[in-house]
């Protein structure tokens, strides 16, 4: 049975076996991983899984084009399926093209419904923070994300094109 966690170094080995299947420059939605972060090393990937924690500290400031997240990753003991994020508020960025939940299951681990158990969770933890509704996109041709959306509730109010591509974009009311 699957847990959201938060992130620990203690995945590290099952973290970088998950981003091989993905290949080493794939975007993992809902990571958080930067292009400058290091984390082939245990001291690289330990800062960086720090740097996750801070995210959801709102009395600590975040990089500029940032915003408070919390993150969390889907696991099974010491195996990392997926990671999802609940972005705490939407720049002009996120309004038009990420929204306030990004997720990804590692290849290997699909087609089990974690994306959708996993985005139901973290909804509850959204409503929790007292937020009413909430955006997730996703590309036009990304089926398997429509269906967790659209199974989670998700109201397609359009589809545009953004600064990284045409996107689908859902509200959810909470």
């Amino acid at each position: 049975m699957p847990d959201l966690i938060t992130p620990t170094p203690r995945l590290h080995a099952s973290w970088l076996a998950a981003r091989a299947e993905w290949g080493d420059d794939a975007h993992i939605d809902g990571a958080g991983l930067g292009s400058d972060d290091e984390v082939e090393s245990p001291v690289g990937f330990a800062a960086w899984v720090e740097r996750l924690h801070r995210y959801a500290d709102r009395t600590v400031p975040v990089e500029q084009g940032r915003v408070h997240a919390t993150y969390w990753w889907i696991a099974e003991g010491d195996t990392y399926l997926g990671a999802i994020d609940l972005r705490h508020h939407l720049n002009a960025f996120l309004l038009d093209a990420g929204g306030h939940i990004g997720y990804s299951v590692r290849p290997s681990a699909r087609g089990r419904g974690l994306a959708t158990w996993a985005l139901g969770a973290v909804l509850h933890e959204a409503r929790i923070m007292g937020m009413d509704r909430v955006l997730l996109t996703c590309d036009p041709d990304n089926t398997a994300s429509v269906r967790t959306i659209e199974r989670n509730g998700g109201v397609l109010e359009d589809v545009r094109d953004t600064l990284i591509g045409p996107k689908r974009r859902y509200w959810i009311d909470l």
